[in-house]
């Protein structure tokens, strides 16, 4: 990229801390799109978990793995989205490590959620949303992109007190 392509994309220079505000590459910005999209009809990141099959979500985060590595590949090395994908998709890895040891018994597990097995999908699944949650906010924010509302529920509230 030459100096001119740069400095087409810095929107902004910020003091007293130095900083720069710039547009990402649109090829980019297109990848976080339709990643977005993609994510915003997952159910398994924002329903509620009693309305849940573990079997269905496990497969649910399975696919999206494999979704979040495809575009992955895409990515420049080292740019900011791809950095949110790795992280994205280590929550999938890490969900999937945590609820492994459990999987015959998630097969069976059915609402209400009262054992041991159902406290480790519904904790597993709880951090996987509050992971996906950070990032998908960061990716917005980068990209200028709207989130569906379902999806942006699992979006922190930040406390302004």
């Amino acid at each position: 990229m030459n100096i001119k392509e740069i400095g087409k994309r810095i929107t902004g220079i910020s003091v007293p801390f130095f900083g720069v505000s710039w547009n990402p590459p649109e090829s980019e910005r297109k990848v976080a799109k339709r990643i977005m999209s993609f994510l915003e009809d997952r159910r398994v990141l924002y329903s509620p978990y009693d309305m849940e099959m573990p079997m269905h979500c496990v497969n649910s985060i399975i696919e999206i793995r494999r979704y979040l590595t495809d575009e992955i590949g895409s990515l420049e090395s080292g740019s900011e989205l791809e950095t949110n994908l790795r992280a994205l998709r280590a929550a999938c890895r890490k969900f999937l490590d945590k609820t492994q040891d459990n999987k015959h018994e998630m097969r069976y597990l059915r609402p209400p959620f009262n054992n041991i097995s159902s406290w480790i999908f519904i904790s597993g699944l709880g951090e996987l949303r509050g992971v996906f949650g950070i990032h998908i906010a960061k990716i917005a924010v980068s990209y200028g992109l709207e989130i569906e509302q379902e999806l942006a529920s699992i979006i922190p509230i930040v406390d302004e007190e």
